[in-house]
């Protein structure tokens, strides 16, 4: 499949938006750029903090009944949501993923962006979401689910990038075939000798765990040391060069 596949947001899920979007704010230095109004629909409210070019959500129910609430009680409140990808073509990729036996969830079309949502029992362990925004193909250009203005809110003091995301299952290898044939990347290795999706602009690991969740995020950051220590003041749990929040692991590298 020709054209391009970069990550463009990772959305987490809490009980409810605070303290969480504001914890993490402080302890990444990060600035939210946005929030928007279009998810009250499903039952949710949101936020958005830009890292780098990549978007980080927190997504929370309001109401009961919704997709969020459900995921957040499956999974006792552990693993990331969603994983949000910009391309060439959202609807073939969904065929794409359709003619797999996986099933779209939903389709958004807020002009110009239009996105795609597979469902995530078929996915296993997150959504997964293609979109587009037409006349934008530029990383830093137009994205209207994180404002008119999400780029003025990049701040890289702190933190410096998103660059990993763990992804945990009892078949590691098996998931990273079905996400990497899902999104169209063939199937590595890392450095650690794990199955592995690497993206232009951020890589997924596939490691052993107890079930099929996306578990962790590796940030590089300006000083470990101040970040682990921002994160105990808040009251987190740390260990490593890593903290847990919004039900998954933080870790930190230089």
């Amino acid at each position: 499949m020709a054209g391009y596949m970069r990550l463009r947001q990772i959305c987490l899920v809490a009980p409810k938006l605070e303290p969480v979007i504001s914890d993490i704010a402080a302890i990444m230095g990060l600035n939210e750029c946005f929030r928007d109004g279009n998810v009250a629909k499903y039952g949710l409210e949101n936020a958005l903090l830009p890292v780098d070019t990549i978007l980080l959500e927190v997504v929370a129910p309001f109401q009961p009944g919704t997709a969020a609430g459900r995921f957040i009680d499956k999974n006792g409140g552990r693993g990331g949501y969603m994983a949000i990808f910009c391309c060439d073509d959202p609807d073939e990729r969904g065929r794409h993923a359709n003619e797999m036996g996986v099933r779209t969830a939903n389709v958004i079309t807020h002009a110009p962006y239009h996105g795609v949502q597979l469902h995530p029992r078929d996915c296993r362990a997150a959504f997964i979401e293609f979109n587009h925004t037409e006349g934008s193909d530029d990383i830093l250009g137009t994205y209207p689910p994180a404002g008119p203005d999400w780029q003025k809110s990049i701040a890289k003091d702190v933190t410096l990038a998103l660059t990993d995301v763990e992804m945990e299952s009892p078949e590691p290898e098996v998931l990273a075939a079905h996400w990497g044939k899902i999104i169209g990347i063939a199937v590595g290795t890392s450095a650690r000798g794990e199955p592995e999706l690497k993206l232009p602009n951020a890589s997924f690991r596939f490691v052993n765990g107890p079930a099929d969740l996306m578990s962790g995020l590796t940030f590089k950051v300006a000083d470990i040391a101040k970040v682990r220590d921002a994160a105990k003041a808040k009251g987190c749990k740390v260990a490593g060069d890593g903290f847990e929040l919004c039900g998954v692991r933080f870790s930190l590298t230089a």
